[in-house]
């Protein structure tokens, strides 16, 4: 079995392609061990110290390494792995049923405008030629999902969602009438967002959070709030990031905590584990 490499512009991240279909289709993405679960090959992977995070796709799987770690130690202990889960005979990954989130995205409806075949035609160009090259350096994906009153509804794979601005001009260049990108979970109705604590928490976030972390690259949604607890997503710069768990528990809780007494937790809904448990997925230690 012959597995090829490819080093991408992150250098803490490598491309693996072992010449075998990965995936059948889809791709999958995981942040620790335990979101690997139902993952033969990325369980196999996580024991090896030193990787951070594992995306797999088709033909091909992704993985991060931690910052104190060097590829030259990490890659026979890699390769060494990939080539033991294909002569195991293991599916990559187990089929599990959909979370809460994800079946209830897939119920929503993301019908395309009528009369808008010329536009969407033009969107899928746009997707393929200008930005699937920049998603692919940056070890993920963008798939299309609708197109609406001038949004597109996108499913940002990996740490793509710092795409958003770049698209929406490139977008916005071609076809005037596109007025944003957004990602599709975003347009699923969110009763908790609208009450007052839910307005108080934004307010927060709007105001103190996320100036804090734009100088990292990164930016923190609201995604839910229900009874005393607050879901929020790690994007950009954030998603995937070693130090998330850290971010979270030690600045966005103190924060959200003390400016809304009424909230006892903030979970982490980010998609670090590629949407199989996209409602909180607990870290490390």
């Amino acid at each position: 079995m012959f597995i090829q490499t490819e080093a991408m512009p992150d250098p803490q991240r490598m491309k693996f392609f072992p010449g075998e279909t990965v995936l059948a289709s889809g791709s999958a993405e995981y942040a620790d061990e335990e979101a690997a679960e139902r993952s033969p090959l990325a369980s196999r992977l996580f024991e090896i110290d030193g990787i951070n995070a594992i995306s797999l796709y088709s033909d091909s799987l992704t993985i991060v390494r931690e910052q104190n770690s060097e590829w030259q130690t990490l890659k026979p202990l890699i390769l060494g792995a990939i080539m033991d889960h294909f002569t195991s005979g293991q599916p990559a990954v187990i089929d599990a049923p959909d979370s809460a989130e994800t079946a209830e995205a897939e119920d929503y409806p993301f019908e395309d405008s009528e009369g808008d075949a010329e536009t969407i035609d033009t969107i899928h160009e746009l997707l393929n030629d200008r930005v699937r090259p920049a998603a692919e350096q940056m070890g993920g994906d963008v798939h299309y999902k609708g197109y609406k009153d001038g949004v597109v509804y996108v499913e940002f794979i990996g740490p793509t969602s710092a795409l958003t601005s770049g698209m929406s001009n490139v977008f916005a260049h071609y076809l005037p009438e596109i007025i944003d990108v957004r990602d599709f979970r975003d347009a699923i109705p969110k009763p908790g967002l609208e009450t007052e604590v839910g307005r108080a928490i934004q307010a927060v976030l709007d105001e103190k959070i996320n100036p804090a972390v734009a100088g990292h690259g990164g930016h923190i949604s609201l995604i839910d709030v229900k009874s005393d607890i607050a879901y929020i997503r790690l994007e950009g710069g954030c998603q995937g990031c070693g130090m998330a768990d850290v971010t979270l528990k030690q600045g966005v809780e103190v924060e959200i905590k003390s400016a809304v007494p009424s909230i006892m937790q903030v979970l982490d809904a980010t998609d670090h584990a590629g949407g199989n448990n996209p409602y909180y997925a607990p870290g490390k230690g």
